[in-house]
C-alpha cells in the first residue's frame, strides 16, 4: 500500500484536493471534521493506495463531496469557517512527498474580489505570452537618462 499522488488548492468556501489515480476502483473517501481518509485500488499496476490527512482547519463533513473520473478522484472539502485561507492542507508543517500545490488552480483570493482576480489572471496570461526579458527591444541610452522623480530635475521658471 502506498499513498496516491495528490494536488490541492484553496478557495474562499472550500479546499479542493485531487488524487491522481487512473482507472480507480473501490474508492472510499471518509470526511471527518478534522481529517480526510482516502483509499482506492488503481493505476497501471492496480496497487492499493491510502492517504490519511490531518487537515489544517475544520471542514463540514456533511457538505464535503468527492467525484471519481477515469483519471482521478476529485474532493471538495467544505470549510467549517469560510473566508479563512489555508496556507497548507495539513495540520502539521511537514512536507509530504505525495502532496503538491495545484498552481494551475491556485488563486490568492484574500483581500481580492473575484472580478479583480480574473482581471489579474488575464493580465498575467498576457504578460506570460509576451515572453521574457530577452524579447525586450534594446534602447540606446535608456540607462543614461535621469528618472522623472529625481531630485536633480530642473524646474521651469514660473516668473
Amino acid at each position: 500500500m502506498q499513498p496516491a499522488t495528490a494536488k490541492w488548492y484553496d478557495r474562499r468556501e472550500a479546499v479542493f484536493i485531487e488524487f491522481c489515480i487512473e482507472d480507480s476502483k473501490d474508492v472510499q473517501v471518509k470526511f471527518d471534521k478534522t481529517k480526510l481518509d482516502f483509499s482506492c485500488v488503481g493505476g497501471t499496476d492496480n496497487m492499493t493506495h491510502h492517504n490519511e490527512v490531518e487537515l489544517f482547519e475544520s471542514i463540514d463533513p456533511n457538505e464535503s463531496k468527492h467525484k471519481r473520473t477515469d483519471r482521478s478522484v476529485f474532493c471538495c472539502l467544505r470549510k467549517a469557517e469560510p473566508g479563512r485561507s489555508w496556507p497548507r492542507l495539513t495540520k502539521e508543517k511537514a512536507k509530504l512527498n505525495w502532496l503538491s500545490v495545484d498552481f494551475n488552480n491556485w488563486k490568492d483570493w484574500e483581500d481580492d474580489s473575484d472580478e479583480d482576480l480574473s482581471s489579474f489572471d488575464r493580465f498575467s496570461e498576457m504578460m506570460n505570452s509576451m515572453g521574457g526579458e530577452d524579447d525586450l527591444p534594446d534602447v540606446d541610452g535608456a540607462d543614461d537618462e535621469v528618472s522623472a522623480d529625481s531630485d536633480d530635475e530642473k524646474m521651469p521658471d514660473l516668473e
